[in-house]
């Protein structure tokens, strides 16, 4: 079994924690310019080839992303997220529409995870299926599934055939991670068995799954990073890369890239998640010489990028991509400090953004991290 040694986020790590320039983002101003008209999107991630470059047809990047009818309090759009089909060239986004036909997933919604195209031209599109198809109301069980449908082209766009099998290839085991199936919760109050990412390992070339996870540490439930590894015609878990011990109950989407022969491990999480608050929404991220660990915080907090404090809810769901490109989505462009999730529908809905947030690039030396003035070229 792969070794892995786990790294605990303490603390001590967070008291470390600075006002620095190099990990602040920029102030969005205005997110007008959507990428869907009529519909929000949020928890970008590219089609990635095997080597975890975006896949490029037709001259355009395809990606994915969760998305909803553009109406009503953006919170509620997590009970009715759907994955959809983008294509991008530079900064025009182009609708493909959904990644499945209704009711191919069963899930009540499906959230996020990850999209790597295969040698045969199928896709491995790996997402969470959440709650059960057909449920009167939102429940919160969560699994990992994998769907492999092929890419077609027409009339040169692209699109997903409708006939992949969903097939749950990972679980919680209710032991080392606890199981996320609550019955009742919302945003930032469940456990957590979701958003899949794909990586292979250039030093063994196998493949593994990082999974957002909740382990059953002290006296109550933390976040971690959860590994599987594909072994024996099976995803088998291991022990986790890093639990946030006494620090924050939900990381989310993690992934790893490598750069400079360094494994770097990036997540998100809001400021509503850390125990006791005090820390930003942010991208988050450690750094090790392998993928097993052990992993060092980057920054020496583990912050890597974090949103203005004038804005602090103003970005989220970063995504770093192989040449060091981060795309998130603009969140909530406000300025008064208010928990988006407790304002009026009407008043929330003013101020969510909906949109991709514009592109970062990092730049990663090390240990240290730093973000680059203006937008990252993207073509």
């Amino acid at each position: 079994m792969t070794d892995v040694r786990t790294t605990r986020w303490t603390p001590a790590d967070l008291d470390r924690l600075a006002d620095d320039p190099a990990t602040t983002a920029p102030p969005i101003g205005d997110a007008s310019t959507r990428v869907l008209a009529d519909r929000d999107v949020w928890d970008l991630w590219p089609v990635q080839e095997e080597d975890g470059s975006p896949t490029v047809l037709n001259g355009r990047e395809l990606w994915m992303t969760l998305s909803a009818p553009a109406s009503g309090h953006p919170e509620l759009r997590h009970d009715i997220a759907r994955l959809w089909l983008l294509a991008r060239a530079g900064d025009n986004w182009t609708d493909l529409g959904p990644v499945f036909p209704d009711g191919a997933s069963p899930g009540s919604r499906e959230w996020s995870g990850c999209a790597v195209r295969r040698p045969d031209g199928t896709v491995s599109v790996f997402y969470t299926a959440t709650g059960t198809r057909g449920e009167a109301r939102p429940t919160f069980h969560q699994r990992v599934m994998e769907a492999r449908p092929a890419l077609i082209g027409t009339d040169g766009t692209v699109r997903t055939s409708p006939e992949a099998e969903h097939r749950v290839v990972l679980r919680s085991d209710g032991h080392a991670y606890l199981p996320a199936d609550e019955v009742d919760g919302g945003p930032g109050r469940i456990k957590a068995f979701r958003d899949p990412a794909w990586f292979r390992d250039p030093a063994d070339g196998s493949e593994y799954l990082l999974v957002a996870a909740s382990v059953p540490w002290g006296d109550r439930f933390m976040g971690a990073v959860a590994l599987a590894r594909w072994s024996d015609g099976a995803w088998r878990l291991l022990a986790p890369l890093v639990v946030a011990e006494g620090v924050n109950h939900e990381i989310e989407r993690p992934h790893v890239v490598v750069h400079d022969s360094r494994y770097y491990l990036f997540f998100c999480t809001s400021r509503q998640a850390f125990h006791p608050p005090g820390a930003p929404t942010g991208l988050y991220g450690f750094v090790a010489d392998a993928l097993t660990g052990p992993y060092e915080p980057l920054n020496g907090s583990g912050l890597v990028l974090r949103n203005p404090p004038a804005q602090p809810d103003q970005a989220y769901a970063w995504w770093v991509l192989d040449d060091l490109r981060v795309v998130g989505f603009a969140n909530y462009l406000r300025g008064d400090g208010a928990d988006p999730r407790h304002l009026p529908a009407a008043e929330a809905r003013a101020s969510f953004g909906g949109t991709a947030a514009p592109v970062l690039r990092l730049g990663l030396h090390g240990a240290t991290t730093h973000l680059t003035p203006g937008e990252f070229p993207t073509e």
